[in-house]
């Protein structure tokens, strides 16, 4: 599958408007008598309200509303959609506190005024009643019994006690075929996803019609408008969602967030527009963060390397609240742990706590990134233990044939993982790169050499196996003009992947027409037919389908209508470069496309245009899946880490741009190294977020990345017509175990067996300390 356009480097199309300034995001959007709106949010991670006193603000200049709990305590709570573990409970999460905060940063009053400054000011005259409370952060200790219990309508911390086993053999057979049990303890930290662009919502409301729009900074926007109209109980032909550009979201923005409802609550009360910024600190404490999941696996091996078994037990820190698909993020890690092996028999144990601090959900990967880390972490362990070479225990669990169906029950789609590995040691000339390591620590120098071989679930659906209830389809509308130009109307909704050019490579090249005259539209309900969104890596392979399933119907009208117009049957027609062919004439794209709109001789039966709109619900998820090597030297003196290369083969599938693909896995592999090396998000022992700003949350600057050295190997999924499995997540899923390794890989010498992330030069350096 090539053309014209797909498999070229085409530059982005949005970043003419971009590079100049010119976007649009719901900050750039200015509506008449715009009012603002600031949020009063808890200074105490655990604590009743005792009550309020906000007749001070109420009278503060410019201000014309301010609103507590008792005033949206009808409004539904945040919608949980996760339906993996079965049993959850869960408690509701108000729009703004109801009787009790349960973290720092939780909504408690909203003030609506003229400016921004007249809300932040009159916030400053709100005086509220509180009685601390003892909090309890970390997972663990929340489950203990004497914990301070989070949610008094519940009889502990324990969210769900979910338990998962599967393969043709049991936990203690696999034990009795091993000659060893291999352990480690786990920790994939919390993290905050720190989009560019903070969230941001606007809410309207016309009083005449009863109708209300919010423009929000979303990956969802029909999922938004599905689940906020729910919340408000209207139905969803009163709420228009618009997504305009976004500034980028890792998952933070696949939510439906209390400030979504709470605007248009505002909006209809207020009787004006009404925005809300999210400010930076507000982003770290009320925007949902990733990971924070505390476990320890055992892997039961063969001294060959043959793993046998794997028991995983982890402990999930949920937050106060769910989010959309808060528990699911551990689940996901369980049924991904087989990794890129064939594993006998697996055995995942999760708990998910409650914790006074903000809730933890979908962050790029979602729930791969920390089942790569852990597989690969102690794969690398097992390799120590028995002195074998990491690269050949990979190769002794590769699975032979595709599919490949798991121990946790998933089917690996397609695959050639020894293709990726072998492909990732000839760039890096392994042999000889060992010797060099070798000689490195003959000289003093501690050189490490890190690998990890990956497989991730993507293309989210299909709706059955999806962890949220569905919503695993997507569809698109293809809209041919007089002209012969088209609109593609799509369901999902980017966010800084590119659609906007890459969907318009696969309209080009399937219509013959320049990609100028292929516009892409998106982030519109009132605009777009019924959509689920970006995430997942689904994209390309789940919403570009259904674009090629469209453009299919249209393709199929033209034809009939291009047989009519040249006196011939339908199946003496072909199609290519945008030119039909008859037995005796040819006429193009475009005449076609007039006369069909013309309609003054149109096929018997047919009526006039070009429209088709397709669903395309997957039979199964996509497995892309590659290999990174990262070779690392690191100063034992001071701890520091030095990268000398990076080495990355993916296998995405059929690759739509190149040039995308080679942008996605840059910044995949530079979310991961942040979580290797520098990012932690931190709470005290009563609550306090101490990493509350980019002052003291440590994001890995340009300078401080090494020089990627990309390569892809191409096997097409069998899934779905273009062969794309997805691309999105699969550098932060690679690159966290591979740099990890490498470093302690390098420290092998001194004793040094695992270092917890992230691996600040302290932690380095206090793990050579403990080892001597």
């Amino acid at each position: 599958m090539s053309g014209a356009f797909i498999g070229k480097p085409v530059k982005r199309k949005e970043d003419r408007r971009f590079i100049r300034g010119l976007g649009k995001y719901v900050g750039d959007v200015n509506l008449p008598n715009l009012h603002h709106c600031a949020i009063l949010r808890s200074p105490f991670a655990h604590a009743r309200i005792n009550g309020y006193d906000v007749a001070a603000a109420k009278a503060m200049p410019g201000v014309i509303g301010v609103f507590t709990g008792e005033d949206t305590e009808w409004i539904g709570g945040v919608p949980r959609a996760a339906t993996i573990p079965e049993t959850v409970e869960s408690p509701k999460c108000p729009v703004l506190a109801e009787k009790k905060a349960r973290f720092v940063g939780e909504p408690v009053v909203a003030v609506v005024a003229a400016t921004i400054g007249q809300a932040l000011d009159a916030l400053e005259a709100v005086e509220v009643d509180w009685e601390p409370l003892a909090a309890v952060v970390d997972p663990d200790k929340a489950l203990a019994d004497d914990a301070p219990r989070i949610h008094d309508s519940l009889s502990s911390n324990l969210a769900f006690d979910w338990e998962l086993a599967g393969g043709e053999l049991t936990w203690e057979e696999a034990k009795k075929k091993a000659d060893r049990v291999v352990s480690q303890p786990i920790v994939n930290q919390r993290l905050a996803p720190i989009a560019i662009e903070p969230r941001g919502v606007i809410g309207q409301h016309d009083a005449g019609t009863d109708e209300y729009t919010l423009h929000t900074s979303t990956q969802i926007p029909h999922l938004v408008r599905t689940f906020t109209a729910g919340m408000l109980g209207i139905p969803e032909t009163r709420l228009r969602v618009v997504a305009p550009d976004v500034g980028g979201g890792f998952g933070s923005k696949l939510n439906v967030y209390r400030e979504e409802a709470l605007m248009a609550f505002l909006a209809g009360q207020c009787g004006v527009p009404v925005k809300w910024i999210e400010r930076r600190s507000e982003n770290f404490n009320s925007t949902i963060h990733g990971r924070g999941q505390v476990g320890k696996i055992n892997l039961a091996v063969g001294n060959d390397g043959k793993i046998y078994g794997l028991n995983y037990k982890v402990t999930a820190d949920l937050g106060a609240y769910h989010h959309l698909l808060t528990p699911a993020m551990p689940a996901i890690t369980g049924l991904m742990l087989s990794g890129a092996y064939a594993i006998p028999h697996i055995t995942i144990t999760v708990k998910g706590a409650f914790t006074n601090a903000m809730s933890t959900d979908a962050y790029r990967g979602a729930g791969r990134p920390e089942a790569t880390f852990v597989i690969e972490r102690c794969v690398d362990r097992v390799a120590a233990e028995l002195d074998l070479d990491p690269m050949d225990v990979r190769r002794r669990n590769f699975p032979d044939t595709f599919p490949y169906e798991t121990a946790t029950g998933l089917s690996y789609d397609s695959g050639d993982y020894m293709k990726t590995l072998d492909k990732a040691l000839e760039v890096c000339d392994y042999d000889a790169l060992r010797k060099e390591q070798a000689e490195a620590r003959a000289n003093g120098r501690y050189v490490g050499i890190g690998v990890s071989s990956y497989v991730e679930i993507c293309a989210l659906g299909p709706s059955k196996g999806m962890p949220c209830g569905g919503f695993g389809w997507e569809s698109a509308t293809v809209r041919v003009h007089p002209d012969g130009s088209a609109s593609l109307i799509v369901g999902t909704s980017p966010h800084g992947q590119g659609q906007e050019t890459s969907f318009a490579q696969i309209g080009a090249d399937r219509l013959g027409c320049d990609i100028d005259k292929v516009e892409v539209v998106h982030g519109d309900t009132s605009v777009v037919q019924y959509g689920v969104g970006t995430f997942g890596s689904r994209g390309i392979a789940v919403g570009g389908t259904a674009l090629w399933r469209a453009l299919d119907q249209v393709i199929a009208k033209a034809t009939r209508f291009a047989a009519h117009l040249m006196g011939c049957d339908t199946d003496q027609v072909t199609f290519e470069d945008g030119t039909f062919t008859g037995p005796e004439k040819s006429m193009a794209f475009g005449e076609v496309a007039f006369a069909a709109h013309g309609a003054a001789n149109l096929p018997p039966d047919t009526e006039p245009g070009l429209v088709a709109t397709a669903f395309y619900e997957p039979e199964n998820f996509t497995f892309p899946f590659g290999t990174h090597i990262c070779i690392v030297e690191v100063d034992p003196e001071v701890g520091t880490i030095e990268f000398l290369r990076y080495i990355a083969v993916d296998d995405c599938g059929k690759v739509i741009n190149p040039m995308l693909v080679d942008g996605q896995v840059h910044g995949g592999i530079a979310q991961g190294l942040g979580q290797a090396l520098y990012e932690r998000v931190v709470y005290d022992d009563d609550g306090n977020l101490v990493t509350g700003s980019l002052m003291d949350y440590a994001v890995p600057k340009a300078f401080q990345l090494p020089r990627f050295e990309t390569y892809r190997t191409e096997t097409p999924t069998p899934v779905n017509p273009l062969g794309a499995k997805g691309v999105g997540e699969a550098g932060t899923i690679g690159s966290t175990p591979s740099i990890v390794n490498a470093v302690c890989d390098a420290l092998r010498p001194l004793g040094v067996k695992h270092i917890d992330m992230p691996l600040t030069p302290h932690r380095v350096w206090q793990a050579i300390q403990e080892a001597n």
